[in-house]
């Protein structure tokens, strides 16, 4: 009968415990002939029980408490006389010992795996005197270990690679498995490793747990990963034996096996002749079963007649060949164009050079298409020149423009009005010759840059431009002139000779050997006493003295008139005047005071004389606007009954009726009552407003004695009533007057005319009209019945 996994333990649990019994004699306590023990002195006391090391079998399925060993003295004669006692690792909760007779039981299931043994000790008492007769000894229990525990892949499942076309036996991974099981004793932690799922690509050793390839080129290409199942087994792989699992992926890295293969021999691509320079043409790609870095490629173009026209790279995302114009096609001249390209890896594996050449070769024809051109200029650029004094309709130069396509179509032109705001140039439409239609300033505008704009007469949406630079001639049309605004002095004390102004010119105009100016006084100034003019032949001139004792009081600013004459033809010439003022200067001939006016100050008054009178008057200003300031903001005293009581702050409420419903605002006895007329009590806490409204008026008219009742009334109760508004509050009642020709319009005096309308129905309208019903109503609860 064939065991299971769970019987075959049990088996040998059996087994293990029948060899545990039988060896139990030589645990037992052996009497030894000695002395009687004592622990007086220094006699050295032979022991009198010994024992070897005692074993339990681990994982005990009994119910009852296993037995260890047995304790015995050859001091106990069975007589009960002798007890036994145990101490240590798992003594009383693991291991007790029968104190009579010294047999010690396991109380519990033990496993090796948790510990694998204990220590502990022992001592025989004597039962009355409990006191030792047999010294402390310490003994081991060793826990027997059992086959229970299956070998485990801790760092499982596992990743591996492995490069594609590996030779038979390379080493992929290396797994191991663990037993927990006693590795000393018997098999249970001897394991052999096997392989149940990855055959035949792979292998494993059986002691080593090392995974090699088995078959020869292998192709990623074909499949790129494996999954392994390995088996790990204990008790050297034998029956019965415990195992366990774990996965193995394997994964077939890349290697340059694959050469690259264009799919198509021969690729065609038309393409428009106004395709600009750079733009892409096409693009192709050789085909590559390789990745990475393997499938990795150039392309060049090694032939055809397109090789200086088109130029190919690779695109490094893609590996596709991306073919490109390097000059402008064109049609008229060329109509299509071959080439001869080359696809190569760049990253070759001298390994499988066999495998063929890692290149390819294929033909790119590509066809240039006719389309409609605008016309092209026979110059890029065109320099002209004209005199800035050429006439209004003077030929300056002609462009020219044709057709490029086969129909060659005739040309007109035109002038961009944006390059030629002013329009100083007209242009032929047929001949292209350009015109002035202005007169030219150099000094304006040395250089035009204008577009020229040629046009198909057949299609005028075609449109050529044409640059032109028109350079303006210079001609001698500008008179010298002061350099700058000369500011001149003389000092009083000057000497005869004296240098006081170095002067130069300019000229707008630009003669081809520059400038060359002379200076000399004007025929009026020259024969003067003050001042000569030198010129020193390098453009400049220098002003001199001819006399001292320049006055300020005598004259103050002399003008001194300047010929200035140029080298042109016709030379050119101006008068500048010079203006010289006469100044006070100290010992280093600085100017000090250049006004005459200055003499005619009064000797007291003094600079800072003037400065502080100047301050004072500016002082009583202020203090004026500050005295004005203060009276307008002063404000009269309120004037105030001595007899009230004036609050610091007042609020004032208007508050508006409520509606009929509202009978807290005012009382209606007290308008109905016109008889009763009650003396007036002012507050002393507050100044009521209504005092001040007309108050005269109540005493004239009568008609106002019914409101002025209610309103005293209605001031009198607020007064002395602790929830009313606060005491500083204001009620304002506004009275609508009398005398109007129409007379009253209220319903107030309803109640004592002579109307017979019955106002009965007034009842019937519900709560809002009962107050209306009760004052006019004629029933026996009427008010006034």
């Amino acid at each position: 009968m064939k065991l299971g996994k769970v019987e075959f333990c049990h088996f040998l649990q059996i087994i293990a415990l029948f060899l545990c019994l039988s060896g139990m004699n030589q645990a037992e306590l052996s009497r030894s002939r000695s002395k009687p023990y004592f622990q007086s002195g220094r006699t050295r006391t032979k022991r009198s029980w010994v024992w070897n090391q005692f074993f339990v079998l681990e994982e005990y399925m009994g119910t009852d408490p296993l037995y260890v060993g047995k304790l015995h003295s050859d001091v106990d004669k069975g007589d009960g006389s002798i007890k036994y006692i145990l101490s240590g690792e798992g003594a009383s909760s693991i291991f007790i010992i029968d104190e009579n007779t010294g047999d010690i039981h396991a109380t519990k299931r033990l496993d090796r795996e948790e510990q694998a043994y204990y220590t502990l000790r022992a001592q025989a008492l004597d039962r009355l005197t409990n006191k030792p007769v047999e010294p402390e000894s310490e003994f081991v229990i060793k826990i027997q270990d059992i086959n229970d525990n299956e070998p485990k892949f801790l760092d499982g499942p596992y990743t591996a690679g492995v490069p594609e076309m590996s030779p038979v036996g390379t080493s992929v991974v290396q797994v191991t498995a663990t037993d927990a099981d006693d590795p000393t004793y018997g098999n249970s932690a001897r394991v052999v490793y096997s392989i149940l799922q990855g055959q035949p690509y792979f292998s494993v050793e059986p002691k080593t747990g090392v995974i090699k390839t088995a078959l020869p080129n292998m192709d990623r290409e074909a499949k790129d990963q494996y999954l392994l199942v390995i088996q790990a087994k204990d008790m050297v792989g034998q029956n019965g034996g415990l195992s366990g699992t774990t996965s193995v992926t394997v994964t077939l890295t890349d290697v340059n096996d694959n050469p690259p293969r264009f799919p198509r021999r021969s690729y065609q691509y038309n393409v428009p002749e106004s395709l600009p320079v750079a733009s892409v043409v096409a693009r192709i790609k050789a085909a590559d079963a390789d990745v990475g870095p393997n499938a990795e490629m150039e392309y060049k173009i090694v032939d055809g007649d397109g090789l200086g026209v088109f130029k190919i790279s690779v695109d490094k995302d893609t590996q596709e060949g991306i073919i490109t114009i390097q000059k402008e096609l064109d049609f008229e001249a060329k109509t299509s164009y071959t080439l001869r390209i080359e696809a190569a890896n760049m990253h070759v594996d001298p390994r499988f050079l066999s495998l063929g050449p890692f290149s390819d070769m294929t033909t790119v024809k590509i066809i240039v298409e006719d389309v409609d051109e605008p016309p092209v200029f026979t110059s890029r650029l065109y320099s002209m020149v004209v005199s800035e004094a050429a006439k209004v309709g003077t030929i300056i130069g002609t462009v020219a423009a044709h057709d490029p396509d086969a129909s060659n179509s005739p040309v007109r032109y035109s002038i961009d009005r944006n390059t030629d705001l002013e329009r100083y140039f007209n242009i032929d439409a047929n001949s292209g010759v350009i015109t002035t239609a202005k007169s030219l300033d150099r000094e304006t505008n040395a250089v035009h840059n204008i577009t020229v704009l040629a046009m198909e007469s057949q299609n005028p949406a075609q449109i050529g431009r044409g640059y032109v630079a028109i350079t303006i001639l210079d001609i001698n049309d500008n008179a010298p002139e002061f350099a700058m605004e000369y500011e001149t002095t003389v000092c009083e004390n000057a000497q005869p000779g004296q240098v006081i102004q170095k002067i130069s010119a300019i000229d707008k105009d630009d003669p081809p050997n520059g400038h060359q100016f002379y200076f000399s006084l004007t025929a009026e100034a020259a024969n003067n006493h003050n001042f000569t003019l030198q010129d020193n032949k390098d453009n400049t001139a220098t002003v001199l003295t001819r006399r001292n004792g320049f006055r300020r009081q005598e004259q103050s600013v002399f003008y001194l008139p300047i010929y200035i004459v140029d080298s042109g033809s016709p030379s050119l010439s101006s008068t500048n005047t010079l203006t010289i003022r006469v100044c006070d200067c100290d010992a280093d001939g600085i100017a000090q005071t250049c006004n005459a006016e200055a003499y005619i100050l009064p000797a007291g008054l003094s600079t800072g004389a003037l400065i502080a009178i100047l301050a004072c008057v500016l002082t009583l200003l202020v203090l004026v606007l500050l005295i004005v300031t203060m009276r307008r903001r002063k404000k009269e005293p309120l004037i105030f009954d001595e007899e009230r009581d004036i609050r610091e702050n007042i609020v004032r409420y208007d508050d508006e009726g409520g509606g009929e419903e509202d009978t807290e605002a005012f009382d209606m006895a007290a308008l109905r009552n016109l008889n009763i007329i009650r003396d007036t009590k002012t507050r002393r806490d507050v100044t009521p407003e209504i005092q001040f409204l007309s108050r005269p008026s109540f005493k004239s008219i009568p008609d106002n004695v019914i409101f002025r009742e209610f309103i005293w009334e209605r001031l009198k109760e607020a007064d002395v009533d602790p929830c009313a508004p606060p005491y500083d509050s204001l009620q304002t009642y506004a009275f609508e007057g009398n005398g109007s020709v129409a007379e009253s319009l209220s319903s107030l005096d309803s109640i004592s005319s002579n109307s017979d309308q019955n106002y009965d129905y007034l009842s019937d309208w519900g709560p809002r009209f009962k107050r209306l019903a009760d004052m006019y109503g004629t029933g026996p609860d009427c008010l006034y019945s």
